[in-house]
């Protein structure tokens, strides 16, 4: 679907009246390309005093071949593709200073699509009360500044654990990796955790998921088709799978990505038992499942029928639950796996018309952070991606107004595209990145709606 303001934006006339009307102005988004160089510039690292994470960072950055530029020496006017900030040695409010010595007077010196990191210490794991109210801060600091630089910069809080071990390592080289490159596009204004936990760095970080059989739920269209296409380039084998109606679309992309199509109905009192016999005969296994498949049918609470309500729940979310159980109850699930699960920024901030939907992805959410402390011990990660408004099929279908509120109400000024969603869905995917869990990243582009 084209967002023809957006086109209208980018020509002369367009940012012209953009600029003397004050309208939205969608930036163009920096996206991943194979071989892309992780930032378009070189990466600005600083820390407060006693921080624990800058030296690893930096080597961490050095290796994937960013040009690292210290606070002490840069060029007053040199721009840079990063400014990365090591906060763990802030210990109460008044050590927040040293974040406005830093960001301050380089406002303006972050290039278009550029991104801001901070690092800092989860608020559950300081020592005191002080340190853990001024960790707290930093998530205001992350989040105004997403909406503040414009032309498509991105801002994240990564809070990294003091008791990780050799995963955690990985788990962060995995997550920087992610927000500093231009997978992260329409992702902004997110706190990431990073754990303890078993994490496998990859042989080629251009194909992370090597070797990894990989089951994609509602694979056939949208955000499920560009899921198949990203996991596929990314080294995977994917086991692309969909309801027997959309059995043509679900072929043809399967074909396209060399994987292999399943015709299931997910509702169906034996589809985990028959998903589970095919994953076992055919692969022996599955490394990761992405439980993707979604439906809506909307209506006020007050005029919805039973059936709208029933069948949402089971598809969106007791469908994952079913799925779960059986693959993990017969260990098809290894050590290293990772599901991952397709929430919903209504499941964060709720929808009029759509108390159905928004209650299965709530129900995600809490299907994984209940998960996430049992599965650890297991050394499978779990996690949860929450779109915001995404260009699809079914976004095509608001009417005009509504769509574009959707569109403009994010700090990107622009919906997202199913790849977006696809490449954070990835990255929570990859074997290195099993020191994170128990997360819910959104894909919002900073969207104005939810917390």
């Amino acid at each position: 679907m084209t967002d023809r303001y957006a086109s209208f934006v980018r020509s002369g006339a367009g940012r012209a009246l953009v600029k003397r009307l004050g309208l939205p102005d969608p930036p163009r988004l920096r996206r991943h390309t194979p071989g892309d160089p992780l930032l378009t510039g070189p990466a600005l690292l600083g820390s407060a005093t006693g921080g624990r994470l800058a030296g690893q960072v930096g080597t961490i950055l050095t290796a994937a071949g960013v040009e690292l530029r210290d606070p002490a020496t840069a060029e007053a006017q040199e721009r840079f593709g990063a400014l990365v900030y090591d906060a763990t040695g802030i210990t109460d409010s008044t050590g927040l200073r040293q974040l406005y010595d830093f960001f301050h007077p380089r406002a303006r010196s972050v290039l278009p699509g550029g991104r801001v990191l901070v690092l800092g210490t989860p608020p559950d794991e300081c020592g005191t009360p002080r340190e853990a109210t001024a960790q707290r801060a930093l998530e205001g600091l992350t989040r105004s500044i997403g909406k503040e630089f414009g032309r498509g910069v991105t801002a994240q809080l990564v809070h990294v654990t003091a008791h990780g071990d050799a995963g955690t390592a990985t788990g962060l080289e995995a997550t920087l990796r992610f927000l500093l490159s231009g997978r992260s596009a329409y992702v902004s204004g997110q706190v990431v955790r990073v754990g303890a936990g078993a994490a496998e760095p990859p042989a080629d970080w251009d194909r992370p998921l090597d070797g990894q059989v990989v089951l994609v739920t509602g694979a056939a269209r949208g955000i499920g088709a560009a899921l198949a296409r990203v996991l596929a380039r990314d080294g995977a084998q994917v086991v692309a799978l969909d309801i027997p109606a959309a059995g043509d679309e679900l072929a043809a992309v399967a074909n396209e990505i060399g994987g292999t199509a399943v015709q299931l109905d997910l509702t169906a009192p034996d589809a985990p038992t028959r998903l589970a016999d095919h994953l076992a005969s055919r692969h022996g296994r599955v490394d990761v499942v992405v439980h993707n498949a979604g439906i809506t049918r909307d209506r006020t609470l007050g005029r919805m029928d039973a059936d709208r309500w029933d069948s949402v729940i089971d598809v969106n979310l007791s469908s994952q639950e079913r799925i779960n159980d059986v693959l993990l109850e017969r260990g098809l699930i290894p050590a290293g796996g990772r599901i991952v699960s397709v929430s919903s920024i209504a499941g964060i901030a709720g929808n009029r018309g759509q108390t159905n939907y928004a209650t299965s992805k709530a129900g995600v959410i809490g299907l994984v952070q209940s998960l996430a402390p049992a599965l650890r011990e297991r050394g499978i990660s779990v996690n949860a991606v929450a779109p915001g408004f995404i260009e699809t099929r079914l976004t095509a279908r608001i009417p005009l107004v509504v769509r574009e509120a959707g569109r403009r109400m994010n700090s990107m000024a622009q919906g997202g595209l199913p790849v977006d969603v696809a490449e954070t869905i990835g990255w929570l995917a990859w074997p290195a990145s099993g020191a994170v869990s128990g997360n819910v990243v959104r894909v919002c582009g900073q969207s104005l709606l939810g917390a």
